[in-house]
């Protein structure tokens, strides 16, 4: 009976762990909405479309937590004056976080925007009628990635050169090893305790 309730245990643990890694959504939000807007837009002057890349959403959703307490005014997101922007002290540790630094991400562009409730149709207004246009209307810009918190959803622009690709620093082959390593040690734990039943 133990050897027959092994392999269903198995099973159902090895499917447990794959699954919990990758959500699945089942809805669009906020996000998916501004990333097809834009791309429409850009289609709509003969660009090609901006991919997502994952470095560039990890940094813009830094960057809308960072804003997510600051009300909408005049003054803030899109309709800043160019110069005026926000000054963030922690930028380092924000590139950090998603295992950026300065040098793959200065020719790329943070372009935050404030909307109550997020409408989309504002939204997307919010950028292709304002000031941010004109990086929407670059061709140097390859890539996108957008975070969103409150109030706020921010995009940042990637292009497909070093200095705006928003590639990580380094690979650190040694973080992967030890996570591969912690990985099979549970496993053979787990294993252990299932010939003990």
């Amino acid at each position: 009976m133990a050897l027959f309730r092994f392999p269903m245990l198995f099973t159902l643990l090895l499917s447990s762990i794959l699954f919990s890694n990758h959500s699945v959504k089942c809805d669009h939000d906020e996000e998916d909405d501004l990333y097809q807007g834009i791309n429409n837009y850009r289609k709509s002057l003969n660009l090609i479309s901006l991919t997502k890349n994952e470095n560039a959403n990890c940094f813009a959703d830094e960057i809308a937590d960072q804003f997510k307490n600051q009300p909408c005014t005049n003054t803030t997101g899109a309709n800043t004056v160019p110069g005026t922007e926000p000054r963030f002290s922690n930028y380092p540790d924000l590139l950090n976080k998603c295992h950026l630094n300065i040098s793959n991400t200065r020719d790329g562009s943070v372009m935050p925007v404030c909307v109550p409730g997020l409408v989309p149709s504002v939204v997307l207004a919010n950028f292709t009628q304002s000031l941010y246009s004109a990086n929407l209307n670059d061709s140097k810009f390859t890539g996108i990635g957008i975070g969103s918190e409150d109030n706020w959803i921010v995009v940042v622009l990637t292009t497909n050169t070093p200095e705006g690709s928003f590639v990580p620093e380094t690979f650190n082959g040694a973080n992967l090893i030890s996570k591969i390593g912690l990985f099979y040690c549970s496993m053979l734990l787990l294993v252990g305790n299932l010939f003990l039943l």
